[in-house]
């Protein structure tokens, strides 16, 4: 009895196995235009499998501010360009620097059937 049990686990856990579920997989950015990723030595993931987040791309962000610039004096001696500050205040937009480089080492989620990876992060080094 304790060998069918055996033979059926095996047998599920080779079904589960080849489906392909969303699994955890890391690769290397070698290209960036077009995207490619270095998974191992024999698969690399073209742009057109791979999905990207906001983690790993560059992206504008809207702000709201409210500080003094930092004085600064100017060159002539002239009292119009005397030591002097700013007012910094509103909504503001930043660009957010976050897009990929060659040799970047990327986490990604494989979508079921292997075919479309969605690049979660980038790691930190």
């Amino acid at each position: 009895m304790t060998d069918i049990i055996q033979t059926i686990r095996t047998i599920v856990l080779d079904a589960v196995n080849a489906q392909k579920l969303t699994t955890i997989v890391y690769g290397t950015v070698i290209s960036t235009s077009p995207l490619k990723i270095q998974v191992d030595q024999k698969l690399v993931l073209e742009q057109e499998h791979l999905k990207l987040t906001r983690a790993v791309r560059d992206y504008e962000v809207e702000m709201t501010v409210d500080h003094v610039t930092e004085s600064r004096a100017g060159g002539s001696g002239d009292a119009a360009y005397a030591s002097h500050d700013h007012e910094y205040k509103g909504r503001k937009k930043f660009l957010v620097h976050n897009g990929l480089v060659v040799g970047d080492r990327v986490t990604m989620l494989r979508a079921q059937g292997g075919q479309q990876y969605l690049i979660l992060d980038k790691e930190v080094v």
